[in-house]
């Protein structure tokens, strides 16, 4: 898909705002929600959404989308460093395809990084849900 399209309500990250699909939230108020990746790069990795914007990248996003978003991500990271403890933390947002964005949906990511730990690949290897609700449990008492 490129970088500029049109908007498709029925994404994983649109199912989940709506609770047709099930997520292992660690956030959520009216306007941003957080829940663990399915696919972990590192253990704890967040991923960060918008439930009210249609944007499907950072280009396309509001302002004020964009505001709630960081601030969310800011509080999000700070509760994944205190809960899991990790030596370094990436934060980062794919625009496009062709730069590693899979799910049109605009999201960050918040990625624990751990010393002699290799980082798992974008989009492999799917996790225990039992041990995601455990991290992200362990996260949101960190909040």
């Amino acid at each position: 898909m490129s970088l500029h399209g049109t908007y498709d309500a029925d994404n994983i990250f649109a199912k989940i705002i709506r609770g047709e699909v099930p997520a292992a939230k660690v956030f959520e108020d009216d306007q941003v929600l957080a829940f663990m990746d399915v696919f972990p790069q590192s253990r704890g990795h967040v991923l960060v959404i918008s439930k009210t914007s249609q944007a499907r990248n950072l280009l396309e996003a509001e302002t004020k989308t964009l505001g709630r978003l960081i601030g969310a991500v800011q509080k999000v990271t700070q509760a994944v460093t205190t809960a899991l403890k990790p030596d370094g933390v990436v934060v980062t947002q794919f625009n496009g395809a062709p730069a590693g964005q899979t799910i049109f949906h605009l999201h960050f990511h918040i990625i624990p990084r751990y010393e002699g730990e290799a980082l798992g690949r974008h989009g492999e290897g799917m996790a225990d849900a039992e041990e995601l609700r455990g991290l992200a449990e362990k996260i949101a008492a960190a909040l």
